[in-house]
């Protein structure tokens, strides 16, 4: 693991990420900077003092990209003339611990004055600057000395829409989302990461910076992660570093008034008024609990809501002793999404459809999108190393899916007017799909069209990264497989049974194994099992008990959800 602690370092290291292997002669190329540096980048972005919940992040990062970035940087512009930058917990050498533990690769801990935030004079930067670990001389133990920035020149900031700053936390941190926009969009600027993480905790933060990375076309994927919370439910801060034993005892009342909010909300209340109450019925247990505010949002757009609809957010924010806490929970009026991943020829078309029936909900076949445009590529003789001209297209052309009584092909599909139901099952198809699928801008428009068929649930939906990356909210997530050789002798019965031409099992055994690696080493959103998902191993198993495997769990979650 690397520590830098200035823009030129961590510039270097990442220009010699994104050299190719094939520029280089073998000589030229430092083993330690290959080892690090791969495909994709993912960004955390910190400001110290980790804990679990940063831990979660950065193990999420871990699974999904090659390479992991943690950034460590208590930013001054998002902190007002009374608050707490001077005290706010700094552990740094207990950080890169955790991160060097966690397998992270980079640590990324500037200065103020190294992100243009101050003028110190060079004395005070030597104080500041944390010592890489690798660096000569290190002495562990000895924190920093922590100096405001002095006479910060003026710089640019980031202004996001004032309807989302000037609710929830905004009204009493004045500037503070417009610091946390500014240092977003440096940090992304400079590490230019393919994703970036935050926690659901700061829901106001997180709704600001998705909105700012679309207003502002910038090139990321913000992945949203759940809260972690303490045994007693108060989510995880560094700031809960000031609360006494008492005050922690106190804070619990956070989490049970948004349950109790959650529990009303289950039993059919949807108004304003009675979800708020709810919440501050609990809170009143303790006059110690100082309410900043209760709140029911729209949990993407902060605007304020009368009842719930489809979706809320009911917004916590209450002092207690020297911590102002924030929680927050997300109420969602809809028939639930389920979710079945896996690979190829695993059964998950088959089983989802019966599923889908069983339950009374809609099919969503996302495979037949990208094989309709997968067809539409080999009929106009579009290479497919010709990414931009594909892009082109799919952002052009129009799919539809239409349900069909015939249990066999519940999904009738169309693309620019043209039915393809029969066509797109062809073994021409079939072999060109994964490559299709695995090019971003055709997974940016496709998801975000399956994305808006989802906003109301009540569907099922079976694919490769239906539970990480379209329904990453989905309420039962199955991860559904099967060995190479079970799953090769199902494809040739399938294409048997089509009248297709007949392959071999070894042939099969081959094009299945390299479809796996395919799908699971692909940048954009691999094959991987969902951190929630259970894993349905249907060797052995008759479509029929897979089926009802997943229904009874469909019904456990149901139950335990309400």
């Amino acid at each position: 693991m690397r520590l830098f602690t200035t823009v030129a370092a961590l510039r270097c290291y990442l220009s010699l990420c994104r050299i190719k292997n094939s520029h280089l002669g073998q000589e030229e190329w430092n083993s330690t900077i290959a080892s690090l540096c791969q495909k994709t980048v993912g960004l955390v972005p910190t400001m110290g003092a980790l804990h679990q919940g940063h831990l979660s992040l950065i193990q999420r990062a871990r699974q999904e990209n090659d390479t992991v970035i943690v950034s460590i940087f208590v930013n001054p512009l998002q902190f007002g003339p009374t608050e707490d930058y001077q005290r706010y917990p700094r552990a740094l050498d207990r950080d890169r611990q955790l991160c060097e533990q966690a397998g992270v690769d980079v640590i990324f801990a500037p200065t103020p004055e190294e992100m243009g935030m101050g003028q110190g004079d060079k004395g005070d930067k030597e104080a500041k600057h944390p010592t890489p670990h690798n660096a000569p001389g290190l002495k562990l133990g000895n924190p920093p000395t922590i100096l405001a920035p002095s006479h910060p020149a003026p710089l640019t900031q980031v202004v996001p829409p004032p309807e989302m700053t000037s609710v929830l936390c905004g009204r009493s941190r004045l500037g503070h989302f417009q610091g946390v926009a500014t240092i977003v969009t440096k940090l992304l600027n400079l590490v230019q990461p393919d994703r970036a993480y935050f926690g659901q905790k700061d829901a106001q933060q997180l709704a600001i910076i998705k909105r700012l990375v679309q207003d502002l076309n910038i090139p990321v994927e913000i992945v949203g992660c759940p809260t972690v919370r303490e045994a007693s439910g108060l989510a995880m801060s560094s700031r809960n570093q000031y609360l006494t034993t008492e005050e922690k005892q106190h804070s619990t009342l956070l989490y049970r008034g948004l349950q109790r909010a959650k529990q009303a909300f289950e039993a059919g209340e949807r108004s304003n008024g009675a979800l708020i109450a709810a919440v501050k019925q609990e809170l009143a247990a303790s006059s110690a609990v100082q309410i900043e505010y209760v709140e029911l949002v729209h949990p993407t757009t902060l605007m304020p809501l009368e009842q719930v609809e489809e979706l809320g957010m009911v917004a916590i924010a209450a002092r207690l002793g020297a911590a102002r806490l924030i929680d927050n929970i997300i109420l969602r009026d809809r028939p639930p999404i389920v979710a079945i991943d896996g690979p190829a020829g695993a059964g998950k078309s088959t089983v989802a459809r019966l599923v889908a029936k069983q339950l009374g909900l809609l099919y969503l076949d996302t495979g037949a999108m990208y094989r309709a445009l997968t067809w539409l590529v080999l009929q106009l003789e579009i290479p497919f190393e010709d990414e931009c001209a594909i892009a082109e297209l799919a952002s052009k052309c129009q799919i539809q899916l239409a349900p069909s009584a015939d249990l066999e092909q519940p999904v009738r599909v169309w693309i620019n007017e043209q039915e393809v139901t029969q066509e797109i099952r062809s073994l021409q198809v079939t072999s060109r799909v994964s490559a299709i699928a695995a090019q971003s801008a055709v997974r940016q428009v496709l998801v975000k069209k399956q994305q808006h068929w989802g906003q109301k649930g009540g569907l099922v939906a079976e694919g490769r990264d239906i539970g990480t990356n379209v329904f990453p909210d989905a309420e039962v997530k199955i991860f559904l497989t099967a060995s190479v050789p079970e799953r090769a002798k199902r494809r040739q019965q399938d294409f048997q049974a089509q009248g297709q031409m007949n392959v071999s099992l070894e042939q099969l055994e081959q094009d299945i194994a390299a479809r796996d690696w395919k799908d699971s080493t692909r940048d954009i959103a691999p094959l991987q099992k969902a951190a929630d998902a259970i894993e349905i191993q249907t060797d052995g198993k008759t479509v029929a008990q897979v089926t009802d495997e997943i229904v009874n769990y469909y019904h456990q979650v149901l139950s335990r959800n309400h």
